[in-house]
């Protein structure tokens, strides 16, 4: 190990984990084993899916059209 080290070309770590917030949130168990099947297909993570899925859906600006009876 040394003595001392130079820290004067170091680089700050990327943002692209910082921007990511945990939450809780409650899904039904149907909808987590189909983000879980599609995301063995797709070979990455169901909750990686979800925020994109999500992701796409905000920046598209869809919206659930609803009716209550």
């Amino acid at each position: 190990m040394r003595k001392e080290y130079d820290f004067s070309k170091a680089r700050k770590k990327p943002l692209c984990f910082d921007a990511q917030k945990p939450i809780t949130i409650r899904l039904d168990e149907d909808s987590i084993d189909y983000f879980k099947a599609v995301s063995q297909e797709v070979g990455i993570p169901y909750q990686s899916l979800i925020n994109l899925y999500l992701r796409d859906c905000a920046a598209t600006h869809k919206k659930l059209n609803l009716s209550w009876k």
